[in-house]
């Protein structure tokens, strides 16, 4: 076998048999890129093969190679390595699998015998932690005792006093517990694209909740003498990060010691869920949990420190190192952290051997790391994003400086710096919050330094300082506090400007994966360029080049110089699909949410882009005078926490019309949050108003931020596009009335509405009763004639009965009144509109018994199919061509 020289990128590169291989050398790299591919295929397309035998195969084949050596091994080598990665991640989740066989019952009682594994959180009247099962026995008739040895469970009680939660507040990781409630499956993801809490406990090995209501079944003792394990240092590890936040707690004012805890201890359950909207408005989140920026602040001020104590650079470096773990662990140890720790520690100890070359290279080690030890990072978005955004600073902060202007001086590394992370960091941002500020970029590159700076490092001295001295920490953070409270009200003002925030559906996986190869390609291209005008300007012409040698250099010129602007129109396409998607898609979509006990509708009206949004849920509260201790930090609000993360994820970045049935909480509840949210044009509503403070807050937010109010009555039509139409049916005009009429009870006055779209006909009926529907069916029968509407007049048809009156024609779909309760949906209305099929939106176990079997009885007499939010989540619809497609988010049960 020969040996050859390649000419590449002006060097000479020596390899067997002339042939130049581009992972030649770096092994690192590709046992990277293969690793993390087959986990990405054991994830896409998960295989019932026998795991084990899958990577011990693949794994000696690789040996085989590595002896053998034969053409194109490099090739080869990685795709064992994807083989074996398959495997393993394979073998890995065949493993996760509970032990536990509850009986055939849905929430059996079931008792617990363990030890609480996890730091222990309480708020408000819930307190909850995970606790690993010494015992868990389902005692139901044909289940077995004692199951679930050494398996982890997620506890979850509800408190009824306020001594309970004193008692509660007690508790510790390693405590001993005891206790009976009932076991359950996590709760899936009930709509399509929300988040799913069972997956998400999936990937934490936890297959089962166990929930309690009050202490009076629960007993938990702290762990007797000489009883260890490894939750013993993590129990010592939370006493030092409690310490570290009450610390905190007492040098900062309320509003900022949050901030603080998370910023310095890794502890965000106390910040102020508004401050962290803001906070992730203008993409900087990563400022105030530990990330990647924290550790290399940590690690550069720790340095410096050691350096003016007068340690030896080898000193100085070996007692980085060793005191990286211990801030990993105080820090919370979230894979962001142990990424950048990991890294951090790797690169300190190639330093002190004096082998510190390749950034890339300890990057790359520190993630195949992670990944061998748990498989399931690969599915971490912080994971995700801490990787992504460096390697991206490695590889694409050299190519951006060559692209920036020298002008900018010393500021070209942070311009360049801001620049590449914000481009690596996008499509993973729009694909998991659906959201990007136009003032991203400048926030950061002048929030962060000043972050960095002055507020990280003089607020851990003034945290560490207060143990010692309260003075000197309370001075130095008084200062922290006053740069706080300026960069917070920046944040403020930057976050309230609505223009400059874009909404962004979830991009699919096959765009994220184009977008980073054009990104890729436009790094090489730019790295390539750079590397020829240098070779240009210090290289003198060759005596001896060919003709045919020039037209090659000359070629390779051309390329590089027509490929880049190539590339650039190929990533502005990228973006321009990514933000409309569905230009040029004829459809009709009706989504059914699922937002418990309540309604909300999304209807979107393609190729017009027009979306109409029906009512968004609500959370109906029952609190006490005087209980002001079940209060929780951040309690669920249907609005913030569900519809308003739905709503963007499908790209909806302005609600053409929103429709507000009535004024009932579990109707309207959910749109404050919307309003804040989302650009609103019309809101429309029935014409009264009830005397609620949430709905005075509502019509005084639209009216804020310029939405118009819009009261409708029967008559009134309004066109969505060329084939869709509604027509309002209810309220009637009210006449006499000048202005918006007080109304209590809201049910009677509900909007009613028909739609139809490409020619399928679709009734909308809020919460209305039998006796609005008799007065409906009347006056029809009566052939009053429709008034004239804004629009135009009314284009409802009406088909003529047999007794000569006028009937309402068939439904394809009928959105059943008030959630199925037996004072609706009458036979008489059933027979006059002959639904195809209908909705019915309810809560699961909901307190009201809904939907009535009375009401199921009579739609299954009428032959309409029936389909239920509380059975089947989320209910989808959609148009093509005059015909109706379905889908639900669970099966449907009969």
């Amino acid at each position: 076998m020969g040996t050859g020289f390649v000419r590449r990128e002006g060097s000479f590169l020596l390899t067997k048999g002339g042939e130049s291989n581009m992972l030649q050398g770096r092994p690192v790299v590709l046992l990277a890129l293969s690793w993390t591919a087959g986990y990405a295929l054991a994830l896409g397309w998960p295989q019932p093969w026998h795991n084990a035998l899958l990577a011990v195969g693949a794994g000696l084949l690789l040996c085989l190679i590595r002896l053998l050596r034969p053409p194109g091994a490099a090739g080869l080598a990685g795709l064992f390595l994807a083989a074996a990665a398959m495997g393993w991640y394979g073998e890995y989740d065949h493993r996760n699998v509970s032990r536990i066989i509850p009986a055939g019952m849905e929430e059996p009682a079931a008792v617990l015998q363990g030890r609480i594994v996890t730091s222990v959180t309480v708020d408000g009247d819930r307190v909850s932690f995970q606790a690993e099962a010494g015992e868990l026995s389902v005692p139901q008739p044909g289940s077995s005792e004692g199951q679930g040895r050494g398996e982890r469970v997620q506890v979850s009680i509800r408190l009824a006093s306020e001594a309970e939660q004193a008692a509660a507040l007690k508790w510790e990781r390693g405590d001993r517990i005891g206790l009976k409630g009932k076991l359950a499956a996590p709760s899936a993801a009930r709509n399509f694209g929300a988040f799913d809490y069972r997956k998400y406990l999936y990937y934490q090995g936890i297959h089962w909740q166990l929930t309690a209501k009050g202490l009076g079944e629960v007993q938990v003792r702290p762990p007797e003498q000489g009883d260890w394990g490894i939750w013993l240092p993590l129990r010592w590890n939370d006493k030092v990060r409690e310490a570290l936040g009450g610390q905190v707690d007492r040098l900062f004012p309320p509003e900022q010691a949050g901030f603080m805890q998370g910023m310095l201890v890794g502890l965000t359950e106390t910040i102020d869920p508004e401050l962290f909207s803001r906070f992730s408005q203008l993409g900087l989140t990563h400022i105030i949990a530990i990330s990647g920026l924290n550790v290399a602040i940590f690690v550069g001020c720790l340095v410096w420190v050691l350096q003016r104590f007068g340690l030896t650079r080898e000193a100085t470096l070996l007692t980085a190192l060793y005191l990286m773990p211990l801030y990993i662990a105080v820090t919370g140890a979230s894979p962001s952290v142990v990424r950048a720790g990991l890294m951090a520690m790797i690169a300190l100890y190639a330093a002190y051997r004096h082998r510190l070359k390749d950034g890339l290279h300890i990057a790359l080690l520190a993630g195949v790391g992670m990944l061998l030890w748990n498989p399931y990072y690969l599915t971490d978005v912080s994971f995700q994003l801490s990787y992504l955004v460096t390697l991206g600073l490695i590889l694409g902060v050299p190519a951006m400086n060559a692209v920036l202007p020298d002008r900018l001086g010393k500021g070209k590394d942070a311009v360049s710096i801001a620049l590449v992370a914000q481009l690596m960091s996008f499509p993973l941002t729009v694909y998991y919050f659906n959201g990007f500020s136009l003032l991203s970029l400048p926030a950061n590159f002048v929030m962060v330094p000043v972050f960095s700076t002055i507020v990280m490092p003089a607020g851990t001295v003034a945290m560490l300082l207060g143990f010692v001295s309260g003075t000197g920490a309370g001075w130095i953070a008084w200062l922290v506090t006053q740069v706080n409270a300026f960069l917070f009200a920046a944040v403020e003002w930057s976050s309230a400007w609505s223009f400059f925030r874009t909404i962004w559906r979830s991009p699919s996986l096959l765009w994220i994966g184009a977008y980073y190869a054009v990104l890729l390609l436009l790094i090489a291209l730019i790295r390539e360029r750079s590397r020829r005008e240098a070779e240009a300007g210090q290289v003198q012409p060759m005596l001896f080049t060919s003709g045919e040698e020039e037209r090659r250099l000359r070629r390779q010129r051309l390329k590089v110089r027509f490929m880049l602007p190539g590339a650039l129109a190929v990533w502005a396409v990228l973006l321009l699909y990514a933000y409309h998607p569905d230009r040029g898609v004829q459809e009709g979509r009706v989504q059914f949410l699922d937002v418990g006990q309540g309604d909300s509708i999304l209807i979107q009206v393609l190729p017009e882009g027009r979306n109409v949004l029906v009512d968004g849920g609500g959370t109906v509260a029952f609190g006490r005078e005087g209980e002001a201790w079940r209060v929780r930090r951040d309690p669920y609000e249907v609005g913030r926490k569900l519809l308003v993360p739905l709503l963007k994820k499908r790209g909806v970045q302005q609600i053409d019309e929103l429709i507000v049935t009535h004024q009932d909480a579990d109707h309207y509840g959910g749109l404050q949050a919307v309003l804040e949210e989302i650009p609103v044009r019309r809101l429309l509503f029935n014409g009264t108003v009830k005397g609620e403070a949430g709905v005075e807050k509502l019509f005084r937010t639209a009216l804020e931020r310029g939405t118009r109010l819009v009261p409708v009555r029967d008559g009134d039509r309004l066109a969505l596009g060329k084939d869709t139409v509604l027509h309002f049916l209810h309220p009637a005009d009210p006449g006499q009335h000048a202005g918006l009429v007080w109304e209590e009870d809201q049910n009677p006055q509900s909007v009613v509405f028909l739609m139809e779209m490409q020619g399928t006909r679709w009734l909308f009926t809020g919460d209305i009763g039998q006796e609005t529907e008799r007065l409906l069916l009347g006056r029809w029968a009566a052939g009053e004639p429709e008034r004239e509407g804004e629009d135009g007049g009314s284009e409802l048809r009406l088909s003529a009965g047999a007794d000569g009156g006028l009937r309402p024609a068939p439904l394809d779909v009928l959105k059943v009144a008030h959630h199925g309760s037996k004072s609706s949906t009458s036979e008489a209305w059933l027979d006059a509109w002959r639904p195809k099929q209908a909705v019915i939106s309810a809560g699961v176990n909901n307190l009201y018994g809904h939907p009535s079997p009375a009401v199921l009885d009579r739609l299954g007499a009428q032959g309409t199919a029936v389909y239920r939010t509380d059975r089947q989540g989320e209910i989808q619809m959609v148009v093509r061509s005059g015909r109706i497609s379905l889908r639900t988010r669970f099966p449907e049960v009969e």
